[in-house]
């Protein structure tokens, strides 16, 4: 069975904007293709009605691949649509109503972008935090001053939770990322909006070029 740090090490986080070209089931299932471990749906000028059409979607076109799809800030859609759970910010729901109201099965991931909401994230409500932005992002207005990797290394030193760095990153950061201690890399316009979001996902498990 597959654990949960496994999933985090290429977490696509999509963009409806970006993926209309292409599609966003079709962006997902490609992505899913070339690598992607798990997929969150963020759908931010979407309905809760909209949210559980696109991830009941999303699910149908990922069944039988393991890849989990959790969504963003709507704990509504994550129950209408049975997904395997949410991801909420520091200025959403708490983390424990949150957890009340998915039930103790499902994940629940929690944005943190300083030491002190690190430490605050409680281990046996939370299953993984995302830690960022390493880098200023367009896809995220609303976002922190960014970290960078010594920032990341540091958040990621003070928890034992499974942990996912996100912001502005791109397949050449993927060493600097992994180094820093967290699991994996969530990445948006890495793969949303890319020609060939599978070959897009694959960079991601390249050797670096010497």
């Amino acid at each position: 069975m597959t654990s949960l740090r496994q999933q985090l090490r290429l977490y696509l986080v999509t963009d409806t904007a970006l993926c209309r070209g292409h599609g966003l089931v079709e962006t997902v299932q490609e992505a899913v293709a070339g690598g992607v471990t798990m997929v969150q749906l963020r759908a931010k000028d979407a309905t809760t009605r909209e949210r559980v059409d696109m991830a009941r979607a999303i699910k149908a076109a990922l069944f039988g691949t393991g890849v989990p799809v959790i969504i963003n800030d709507d704990l509504a859609a994550a129950i209408k649509a049975d997904a395997c759970g949410a991801h909420i910010g520091q200025s959403d729901l708490a983390p424990a109503d949150a957890r009340r109201l998915l039930g103790p099965d499902k994940i629940l991931g929690l944005s943190c972008e300083t030491a002190a909401t690190v430490q605050g994230a409680d281990p046996d409500i939370v299953d993984y935090l995302g830690m960022g932005p390493v880098f200023g992002t367009a896809t995220k207005q609303d976002h922190e001053a960014p970290i960078g990797f010594d920032g990341l290394a540091e958040l990621a030193a003070l928890t034992s939770l499974p942990a996912v760095a996100i912001g502005g990153l791109k397949a050449k950061h993927q060493a600097d990322v992994l180094a820093s201690g967290v699991d994996g890399l969530a990445v948006v316009s890495a793969i949303c909006g890319q020609p060939d979001p599978k070959a897009a996902a694959q960079l991601f498990f390249q050797e670096p070029a010497q």
